[in-house]
């Protein structure tokens, strides 16, 4: 099978990348920090930050015809932990609008020195499974 990449247009144009890469009924989800459509990152902290990266993955999810209970795996890369668990519940709030409930794949937390973008606070990259009466092939 060969993999076929998902770029949502309303997402910023990738180059040298991909937003996600679809194999079979498996869609392997590109790390995703807080661009906003100018390619900037949004300003005000790690729930904002949080809700856009967050947004973005379900962005190209939604492309290749996925739902957040199609998440089977989720990491997370973090600049600062102890800031992203200081606002555990406001995040929690924001996954809860974003993904539509209680939807809590197999997660990771990886604290690092630093991502693509300076100020970028967090990159979330997954994975999901998507049932073929749902699944969009994008043409490649």
């Amino acid at each position: 099978m060969t993999p076929i990449p998902v770029n949502p247009p309303s997402l910023p144009a990738p180059s040298g990348y991909s937003h996600g890469t679809l194999s079979g009924n498996t869609l392997y989800l590109g790390g995703q920090t807080a661009l906003d459509e100018r390619m900037r990152i949004v300003p005000g902290g790690i729930v904002e930050q949080f809700r856009q990266a967050f947004g973005n993955l379900l962005t190209t999810l939604r492309a290749a015809g996925g739902i957040p209970g199609d998440l089977v795996s989720i990491t997370l890369f973090l600049t600062d932990i102890p800031d992203y668990q200081a606002h555990g519940k406001e995040i929690g709030k924001a996954w809860k609008e974003l993904a539509g409930g209680p939807v809590f794949p197999a997660m990771a937390g990886i604290g690092t020195t630093a991502l693509w973008q300076p100020e970028a606070m967090i990159e979330i990259l997954g994975v999901a499974v998507i049932p073929d009466e749902r699944l969009i092939r994008p043409q490649s």
